[in-house]
């Protein structure tokens, strides 16, 4: 398991199991993914100086949600606003989820403040969430959520869907804000919460970092040998 509350689903869905459940969170590469100074992150990428600017980073399909970061947008009381889209069409349905997504920006005339970015290595996509505001994260599901990670990771705010393990990496009010229900007048309401007050934004996202700071490689890693340790020192079940 990755979290636990993905621990709590599988318990709540089967059960108790004969064994025992280990929870191993997944890390962020630190070097990587680090607080760092807004304005040149911004220069560097050629994104305005001074708007808000929005950033949805994953795959393009209904899943990830970004059709709610675009309705978002578009209900912000900030008109200038800029969201940046990082990623690409995946899955049977990304081709036409990315068709939808257009449809949908025409449709609420925000057309000139969505950017879309393929998807980019990491050493590029830490600068992207630097220059953001805050994160959105609204996915139906998610095991984990490392795009919150790595956004907190980067002293960035995230309004994320209360779902999963986003439940986990996002401490609302604390670490940025949860939504249920995926509903975009919840999204823009906290967005617009953080775009007003600086100082909470900033606040949150220096929390947010110092929380990130448990969840690296190394001590997955560890976790993982220790387990693999015990499982070698059982008696193997024999399946026939």
């Amino acid at each position: 398991m990755s979290c636990s509350e993905e621990e709590r689903q599988f318990r709540r869905l089967y059960g108790d199991p004969r064994g025992r459940i280990e929870v191993v969170a997944p890390g962020v590469e630190h070097a990587f993914f680090a607080p760092g100074e807004r304005l040149g992150a911004r220069r560097a990428l050629e994104l305005p100086d001074d708007v808000p600017v929005l950033l949805f980073v994953g795959r393009i399909q209904p899943l990830k949600g970004p059709d709610v970061a675009v309705r978002t947008l578009a209900r912000l009381h900030c008109s200038d606003a800029l969201l940046v889209i990082v990623g690409g069409a995946s899955g049977l349905e990304g081709d036409h989820e990315m068709e939808r997504l257009q449809d949908l920006i025409d449709q609420l005339g925000v057309a000139e403040r969505v950017r879309f970015v393929p998807p980019q290595p990491h050493h590029i996509l830490s600068t992207y969430y630097r220059a953001a505001s805050v994160v959105l994260v609204p996915s139906r599901s998610e095991s984990f959520g490392l795009v919150a990670l790595e956004a907190s990771a980067c002293g960035v705010p995230v309004v994320a869907s209360g779902v999963g393990g986003l439940l986990t990496l996002v401490d609302h009010g604390d670490s940025g804000f949860l939504v249920a229900d995926r509903d975009p007048a919840r999204f823009a309401a906290h967005v617009d919460a953080l775009i007003a007050d600086p100082h909470l934004a900033t606040q949150m996202g220096e929390r947010g970092a110092s929380r990130a700071q448990r969840y690296r490689w190394s001590l997955a890693a560890a976790r993982l040998r220790r387990v693999y340790s015990d499982l070698r020192v059982r008696d193997l079940v024999a399946c026939g």
